[in-house]
């Protein structure tokens, strides 16, 4: 597996998208264990901002983030630093077992269960709680409660 499969792995779980990992093994599940243990709450902010460099380049919120090529280019060089650091260092000995036992595909599904836990950090901020929670104000609340009784 290359480090764009990698990143991609990674960057599915945030979006929420089923990257189509198989399941994990015991070796899998170490490997994702030593990732979320190896890094701070800084790394995962760091790899959020990444993402979200990267997303903010797509075509359908690109008007809405002003991400200069230099945030895109250090973004880019502190996650491969990171992912670095992670496979050949902290993790080395988690990443060759899961690998030789379980196949390459563990890198993947093991970067998804970092990428969710950085994810769950990012969406339990009350700042991006409260944000998310705006578009609420705009339901149809009576049309929900006709949704949900039961005596029609």
């Amino acid at each position: 597996m290359n480090l764009r499969s990698l990143a991609f792995a990674s960057f599915a779980v945030l979006a929420g998208i089923n990257a189509g990992q198989a399941l994990a093994g015991p070796y899998a599940d170490d490997m994702a264990k030593c990732l979320v243990r190896s890094t701070t709450a800084a790394d995962r902010s760091s790899f959020v901002r990444w993402f979200f460099t990267a997303a903010a380049s797509h075509p359908a919120v690109q008007s809405l983030a002003a991400v200069t090529p230099e945030q895109r280019d250090e973004a880019n060089k502190s996650t491969a630093e990171l992912f670095q650091r992670l496979l050949t260092e902290s993790c080395r000995k988690e990443v060759q077992q899961a690998v030789k036992y379980e196949g390459p595909q563990t890198i993947g599904s093991s970067f998804q269960v970092f990428g969710e836990v950085a994810g769950r950090e990012l969406f339990t901020d009350p700042a991006v709680t409260q944000a998310m929670g705006g578009f609420e104000k705009y339901f149809d609340k009576q049309k929900l409660a006709e949704l949900f009784d039961t005596k029609k």
